[in-house]
Protein backbone atom coordinates (compact mmCIF):
# COMPACT_ATOMS: atom_id res chain seq x y z
CA UNK A 1 0.00 0.00 0.00
CA UNK A 2 1.50 3.57 -1.27
CA UNK A 3 1.24 6.41 1.36
CA UNK A 4 -0.01 9.61 -0.18
CA UNK A 5 0.55 12.16 1.86
CA UNK A 6 -2.67 14.99 2.68
CA UNK A 7 -2.93 18.58 2.83
CA UNK A 8 -2.18 18.05 6.62
CA UNK A 9 1.01 16.32 6.55
CA UNK A 10 2.11 18.63 3.37
CA UNK A 11 1.58 21.80 5.41
CA UNK A 12 3.49 19.87 8.32
CA UNK A 13 6.58 18.98 6.27
CA UNK A 14 6.82 22.78 4.56
CA UNK A 15 6.65 24.33 8.40
CA UNK A 16 9.17 21.87 9.43
CA UNK A 17 11.23 22.73 6.29
CA UNK A 18 11.08 26.64 6.78
CA UNK A 19 11.98 25.98 10.60
CA UNK A 20 14.89 23.88 9.66
CA UNK A 21 16.60 26.12 7.04
CA UNK A 22 14.52 29.16 6.85
CA UNK A 23 12.44 31.02 3.83
CA UNK A 24 15.31 32.41 2.05
CA UNK A 25 17.24 29.14 1.61
CA UNK A 26 14.35 26.92 0.57
CA UNK A 27 14.50 27.96 -2.98
CA UNK A 28 18.06 27.31 -2.89
CA UNK A 29 17.36 24.05 -1.55
CA UNK A 30 14.99 23.01 -4.13
CA UNK A 31 16.91 24.60 -7.03
CA UNK A 32 19.76 21.84 -6.09
CA UNK A 33 17.47 18.96 -5.60
CA UNK A 34 15.90 19.80 -9.18
CA UNK A 35 19.67 19.75 -10.21
CA UNK A 36 20.45 17.05 -8.46
CA UNK A 37 17.63 15.10 -9.60
CA UNK A 38 17.95 16.19 -13.44
CA UNK A 39 21.75 14.38 -13.27
CA UNK A 40 20.46 11.48 -11.64
CA UNK A 41 17.61 11.01 -14.57
CA UNK A 42 20.63 11.60 -17.19
CA UNK A 43 23.28 9.65 -15.73
CA UNK A 44 20.51 6.50 -15.78
CA UNK A 45 19.80 7.12 -19.42
CA UNK A 46 23.30 6.99 -20.29
CA UNK A 47 25.25 4.09 -21.94
CA UNK A 48 27.63 3.85 -19.00
CA UNK A 49 30.28 0.84 -19.62
CA UNK A 50 30.34 -1.94 -17.06
CA UNK A 51 33.90 -1.98 -15.19
CA UNK A 52 34.40 -5.20 -15.62
CA UNK A 53 34.47 -4.85 -19.66
CA UNK A 54 36.83 -1.93 -18.94
CA UNK A 55 39.74 -4.18 -17.16
CA UNK A 56 39.22 -6.98 -19.99
CA UNK A 57 39.59 -4.21 -22.63
CA UNK A 58 42.52 -3.31 -21.12
CA UNK A 59 44.73 -5.82 -21.96
CA UNK A 60 48.03 -4.80 -19.63
CA UNK A 61 48.63 -9.00 -18.51
CA UNK A 62 48.47 -7.53 -15.25
CA UNK A 63 46.61 -9.77 -12.86
CA UNK A 64 45.59 -8.63 -9.12
CA UNK A 65 48.53 -11.00 -7.24
CA UNK A 66 50.79 -9.80 -9.89
CA UNK A 67 51.65 -12.86 -11.77
CA UNK A 68 50.80 -12.33 -15.37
Amino acid sequence: MMFRPGTGEIILIVVVLVLLFGAKRIPDLARSVGQALHMFRKGMKEDIPDLDEEEEDSGNGDSIDGHS
